[in-house]
């Protein structure tokens, strides 16, 4: 039997943008079940739809500031269900707090140019409906430059800390390893000393990884 393709809604004002994107989904084997051209009509949409996920630009009408994104706090708060990938022209710090909250699982965010990078674009959709996040490798290098008055991640090694941003783009232990050429097995070890140095003990309810990765953002 054939499996059931990813429902996906996709709000972008920009007509030929949308449409491109529509088709590029398409032809990656996603099932496009709505499409919405202002903020309202995307909320109106994904009650409608209940996707897998949502992609929203951050910059959308009525009033073309934060109109998406604000849309897509509202869909993250009353259907968490909802995968959400929000893209942006540039990376904005603040727009990325707002968006993660407290809780960075089944959230992405990705800069528009990631679009035309098929894989990376899909592994990114694919990721936030499973729960993960997925964070533009920029956001990621522009918090990590950002000052710090006190750092949780003080105690980390090197080479956690690379772990650690790859973590926070969404990277499974796999791909941690491809990247940075080390064995899985290693991988394993940093995250569990990861969890161990930022006092984040297993537990039925939380999800130590998306925990690693608020901490980071907040960091």
């Amino acid at each position: 039997m054939q499996p059931v393709p990813l429902r996906v809604v996709i709000a972008e004002d920009q007509a030929l943008l949308r449409e491109g994107i529509v088709r590029l989904l398409g032809e990656a084997g996603f099932d496009v079940v709505g499409q919405a051209a202002d903020a309202e009509d995307l909320v109106r949409k994904v009650a409608a739809h209940r996707p897998d996920v949502a992609i929203v630009d951050i910059q959308m009408p009525p009033t073309n500031t934060d109109d998406g994104l604000r849309a897509a706090m509202h869909v993250r708060a009353t259907q968490p269900e909802v995968g959400v990938l929000v893209l942006s022209q540039f990376v904005e710090e603040a727009y990325v707090l707002d968006l993660i909250g407290d809780d960075a699982a089944g959230v992405g965010y990705l800069l528009k140019d990631r679009v035309a990078d098929v894989a990376t674009f899909t592994d990114a959709i694919l990721r936030v409906s499973r729960g993960g996040s997925a964070l533009d490798p920029e956001v990621v290098a522009q918090m990590l430059g950002r000052p710090r008055r006190r750092d949780p991640l003080e105690s980390l090694s090197p080479r956690e800390r690379e772990v650690l941003t790859l973590m926070a783009e969404g990277r499974t232990n796999r791909a941690i390893a491809d990247d940075l050429v080390i064995s899985v097995h290693a991988v394993e070890k940093h995250v569990t000393s990861i969890f161990s140095k930022l006092g984040l003990p297993p537990t039925a309810e939380d999800h130590r990884r998306v925990l690693a990765v608020l901490t980071f953002m907040r960091a």
